[in-house]
């Protein structure tokens, strides 16, 4: 099917935003912290055309699913409950927005830790401005999109993800402030690129535990008396507090020194040590890792030539990624699937290649 055959004329004009994986800070973007996302070659295109009764009108072309909105106090579900945000965030913005019809399908898979729903926001947003000649830049795309997922799809979401769907790129990585949004783009660690591997095991954020951790952060930056976990720089700091409460903020603390360290430059080799930290502090800090999870990334980390690995994206589930030697991340992502697999999981690699895993 096609936005002809669904809504019998032809789209207006279109508009796509990529996923994103992130390499280094992870939750800690809600604690105005630091962050490393770069984009990944997925993405996500929306069409889209004016509708002439009076209703919006949204298809999802991976879902086979549609959905006609006629009461604008009603909010939808699932994947429309993304699209309808994004207008009625507009709205609010003091835009006016007509009766719309869209025609969404996307590449970026959903349930890996790798924003497909920053994705569709930001490429809704992007479709609509373009149908619409809205004046918004880049960032205002993106923090139009965080209030979107979180007033409608119910995901206390920091800005990191929409962030990096909307400004950043597949040849750099995105360093961002998510206090101040103050950004810059750095390059990769020289000889080396990234691997990125789905679990198998999906995971959802608005059913995760990934409203409670944010609760805790909040509780343990209130009991050290700052507006943030992130005004908090060293990590000693956190043992007055209560448990769990002083493991969680451990992980922020020390996710953003590793962030601000790889900002003075280092190499692959360093790089790869701080994401192998990470990755435990995640598990017994934060405890947002799975035993899929652990188990991929201790078989990418005891590879000859895997500089370091960790889950990627909020946990419970999901994706990890791996730095490794450039020009070899297919040969890394074809021998760690097929360990992974012989332990009973089954994975699929989605970087650098997504046609990997018909081959694994």
């Amino acid at each position: 099917m096609n936005f002809s055959q669904i809504f019998g004329r032809l789209p207006e004009t279109q508009a796509s935003a990529p996923g994103r994986v992130n390499l280094l800070g992870e939750h800690t973007d809600y604690n105005d912290g630091f962050v490393l996302p770069t984009a990944i070659p997925q993405c996500t295109t929306v069409q889209i055309g004016l509708s002439d009764d009076g209703q919006h009108h949204f298809y999802s072309e991976n879902l086979s699913d549609r959905v006609d909105i006629l009461d604008i106090n009603y909010t939808p579900s699932g994947f429309a409950s993304y699209i309808f945000g994004c207008i009625e965030v507009l709205k609010a913005a003091g835009q006016t927005i007509p009766p719309l019809s869209l025609y969404v399908k996307s590449s970026v898979p959903m349930g890996s830790g790798l924003s497909s729903s920053a994705a569709l926001e930001v490429a809704t947003l992007r479709a609509i401005r373009q149908l619409l000649e809205l004046p918004l830049d880049d960032v205002e795309i993106a923090q139009l999109a965080q209030q979107a997922e979180i007033h409608y799809a119910g995901v206390q979401c920091g800005i990191m993800d929409q962030m990096a769907s909307s400004l950043a790129d597949t040849e750099h990585i995105l360093f961002l402030d998510t206090r101040t949004l103050e950004r810059q783009m750095i390059p990769f660690p020289r000889g080396a690129e990234i691997v990125v591997i789905d679990s198998g095991v999906p995971r959802t954020l608005a059913t995760s535990g990934y409203n409670q951790r944010r609760a805790e952060c909040e509780e343990a930056a209130h009991l050290l008396a700052v507006k943030a976990l992130r005004d908090i720089t060293d990590v000693e700091a956190t043992k007055v507090l209560p448990e769990p409460l002083r493991r969680r903020a451990r992980h922020v603390v020390t996710e953003n020194n590793r962030v601000l360290e790889v900002l003075q430059g280092v190499t692959p080799e360093r790089f790869g040590s701080l994401m192998n930290a990470s990755h435990a502090s995640l598990r017994d800090d934060y405890e947002v890792s799975v035993p899929a999870l652990d188990t991929l990334v201790e078989i990418l980390q005891k590879t000859p030539g895997v500089f370091g690995a960790r889950l990627t994206g909020a946990g419970f589930g999901g994706a990890c990624v791996a730095l490794v030697k450039s020009g070899e991340g297919k040969a890394y992502a074809n021998h760690t699937l097929e360990q992974y697999h012989q332990t009973g999981y089954s994975g699929r690699v989605l970087v650098p290649d997504l046609e990997l895993s018909d081959a694994a």
